[in-house]
């Protein structure tokens, strides 16, 4: 049997007990979509895992967690099925491996190669000598030029925008949902303003997440804030640069009060404060309510995020000295493999939890108008566990 059929099956039992307890109803969305289901076809599972926030709260509140003799663990199987769905939806699929087991190791060759690759063109291009010699006068371009640096990083940036938007239309017509659902605008408003605010890891009684000896932070929440905020600062302040050569005609380098280089710089220390709190979290956590084995992949986007961050403040601080040079070619060997790893690590599970809240909203549209949203067909096996834990509850 096939790794993913093990975890479907620990999946498919562990939903199937709490569909009979139902004592976590009230938690997150996840339990009142799971009751909306007699029983769980793998695409359901691989919907409800995306909806799952991971905020561990039903694991300590469950009656039948280990070491009950059950074993029900939703957040560490869910997070497990979460991993698995990743490479699942991956466009093109063989890319996804490349990050499976090390993606730390990977995404820093990745950004060592991007440098080199980026040295080779300064030394083809006036030799390495430039790099320290301080006669940039702070521009960028004195190293690459405008258009070589949009071609490469645009080529980069759009494949990766199309590995995505692919991904995420498998994540889709896999979870029941059709294309003209997409355009349901009610719901997409509905999945946007909760994603947004991460109401869901608000917690129970507005008490956030929970952490070993059953306490309680909103800690994650505030460091998923600085971390999404900050990379569309960054995201924002790059397309305004663009808009500002493109459209305005107005050249870098910009001054440090220009809507670029504040937006940038907002973005930057959003990117210093996030990803570092996410980390010390992540290794707070208690290992029973986490799949250790997307550690690595976890740990190498967070890693990334923070060099982006990083290097893209020293950047404009070293800006007008002789080590403006190196340090550009750092940075963007940092976003170069940032941009490649969006579609295969950790940063797919933000675009599969959009869609997950918005299938999760249409299904309440439905409810609400009296229609059925059941869409698995209920499996003999799966029916009978439920019933004799109903029972025996």
């Amino acid at each position: 049997m096939q790794k993913i059929d093990v975890l479907i099956q620990e999946a498919d039992k562990n939903l199937t007990i709490c569909n009979a307890c139902r004592y976590c109803e009230g938690f997150c969305p996840v339990f009142p979509a799971m009751e909306r289901r007699q029983s769980f076809a793998s695409s359901d599972i691989n919907y409800l895992a995306n909806l799952c926030h991971n905020c561990s709260e039903c694991f300590y509140a469950c009656q039948y967690a280990p070491p009950h003799e059950f074993g029900v663990n939703i957040p560490q199987s869910l997070a497990k099925i979460r991993k698995a769905s990743y490479q699942q939806y991956a466009w093109p699929g063989p890319f996804a491996r490349l990050f499976n087991n090390n993606g730390l190791v990977a995404s820093l060759a990745l950004g060592l190669g991007a440098g080199i690759i980026l040295l080779l063109f300064i030394a083809l291009n006036g030799g390495l000598g430039q790099l320290f010699s301080g006669a940039h006068g702070g521009d960028f371009y004195a190293f690459f030029p405008h258009n070589t640096l949009v071609l490469a990083f645009g080529s980069v940036f759009l494949f990766a925008l199309l590995a995505l938007l692919m991904g995420f239309l498998n994540f889709w017509r896999d979870s029941g949902e059709t294309i003209r659902d997409l355009g349901n605008l009610s719901a997409w408003r509905q999945a946007w303003s909760d994603a947004l605010s991460l109401r869901h890891l608000h917690g129970q009684e507005d008490r956030g997440c929970t952490y070993p000896d059953d306490n309680h932070s909103h800690l994650r929440r505030y460091f998923h804030h600085f971390t999404a905020y900050g990379f569309m600062l960054c995201f924002a302040a790059t397309a305004t640069g663009t808009l500002f050569h493109y459209v305005l005609g107005w050249s870098a380098p910009y001054s440090f009060f220009s809507l670029p280089k504040l937006l940038g710089t907002l973005g930057g220390t959003g990117l210093l404060v996030g990803p570092a709190g996410l980390l010390y979290l992540k290794l707070k956590r208690d290992p029973n309510t986490a799949d250790t084995a997307q550690t690595g992949m976890d740990i190498a986007f967070i890693a990334l995020l923070w060099l982006t961050g990083a290097t893209g403040l020293l950047l404009m601080l070293l800006r007008e000295t002789g080590l403006l040079g190196l340090m550009l070619v750092v940075h963007l060997g940092f976003v170069m493999s940032l941009f490649l790893t969006l579609p295969y690590g950790k940063f797919v599970h933000g675009l599969y939890r959009l869609g997950a809240l918005a299938k999760n909203a249409l299904e309440l549209q439905r409810e609400a108008a009296g229609k059925t949203v059941v869409v698995s067909k209920p499996r003999e096996n799966s029916v009978k566990f439920y019933q004799s834990i109903k029972d025996n509850k």
